[in-house]
């Protein structure tokens, strides 16, 4: 059996329609899976799984190394402290997933929850469904000894794990899906998005978030992206990713931490906060920054410092129970950071 190609693949009754940089977007998935792939073989953390999804071996510049590493570890700082407050009674929704592997490293921690969705491309879902259904270590995390693994060419289900193609546009379609999945809306859910919402269109992307806010009664929303584009950094990186057939059809969001936080109030959330990734760097234990520090020599110091002013981490909110969730604990954090094998 050949494995689904990135060309594009929809699945059973979808009603996903390419828009014109979709593919371009998709592509984005290999760029990144490939640094994070890097980062790990370095060193920089601990993932046992991304192996299974990316085979290259190129090595990456160091200020890409110690980003994705800043990335990864502000992201999970959050999930940690959901999960703390929250005990695993809860679930994780991760939006454009990629390959992301943070399921299959948290069934090797203390950690579960109640059910884990993700949701991309078709295009995508189809390459990790394919990926899964290889690789018994994998399905070993997602059935136990009375589950069953359900598999579609886009889509897996198991007891507590749901992998679906949706188009995040399309409210219906994710309805349906998150139905599929046995999603509870009074459950506490985690909403995950990493360089997601900065490609969908601006009314698209508050439909989607004041869909969730009318859904789930008590939520919190982890988004990574892009920040401060309105600068001639900002622009050399807006050139770049058109360049490849990216619009960022959202980048109005993303012109300033201020309109990050607004793009979620306005949406129906009851608060936001954002922070520059010079300040989630920062808010990482001295003991961990000096051991990533001595992986490799650091040449370009000024442009790991650029690349950090013009990325961001956003937690946004509804209700109350979650509106502590942030970067600022660092002794809690350093408490908790092991349980994710990232240190």
């Amino acid at each position: 059996m050949e494995p689904p190609s990135p060309g594009g693949i929809a699945s059973a009754g979808s009603t996903h329609k390419f828009h014109p940089c979709d593919e371009a977007v998709i592509a984005t998935n290999d760029d990144a899976s490939d640094c994070k792939r890097c980062a790990v073989r370095l060193g920089y953390w601990k993932d046992d799984y991304i192996g299974y999804f990316v085979r290259n071996q190129e090595r990456k510049a160091p200020e890409i190394n110690r980003g994705y590493f800043a990335r990864v570890k502000g992201v999970e700082m959050c999930v940690e402290k959901f999960l703390k407050k929250t005990s695993g009674n809860c679930q994780i929704i991760n939006l454009g997933c990629g390959f992301d592997t943070l399921y299959f490293r948290l069934r090797d921690t203390a950690h579960q929850v109640k059910n884990f969705i993700e949701l991309d491309f078709p295009t995508v879902t189809a390459r990790k469904c394919y990926t899964i259904k290889r690789n018994k270590a994998l399905l070993a995390r997602i059935h136990d000894e009375d589950g069953e693994v359900r598999l579609s060419p886009t889509d897996l289900h198991g007891p507590s794990y749901h992998l679906m193609g949706v188009d995040l546009r399309n409210l219906d379609e994710v309805d349906s899906k998150l139905q599929q999945a046995e999603v509870d809306y009074s459950l506490p859910t985690i909403f995950l998005a990493e360089c997601v919402l900065v490609y969908i269109e601006a009314q698209n992307c508050r439909n989607l978030l004041k869909w969730i806010a009318q859904k789930f009664q008590a939520a919190v929303f982890v988004n990574y992206e892009q920040v401060n584009m309105n600068d001639r950094f900002g622009d050399v990186m807006l050139n770049n990713l058109r360049g490849r057939g990216c619009s960022l059809a959202g980048v109005e969001s993303c012109l300033s931490l201020e309109t990050q936080r607004n793009r979620f109030k306005d949406s129906g959330w009851t608060g936001a906060r954002a922070w520059d990734m010079v300040q989630v760097y920062e808010s990482i234990s001295a003991a961990e920054r000096q051991r990533i520090e001595r992986l490799e020599m650091l040449d370009e110091g000024e442009l790991l410092l650029q690349l950090f002013q013009h990325y961001c981490l956003v937690v946004a909110w509804l209700g109350v129970t979650f509106q502590d969730i942030d970067i600022t604990c660092v002794p809690v954090v350093e408490e908790l950071m092991s349980s994710l094998n990232i240190d």
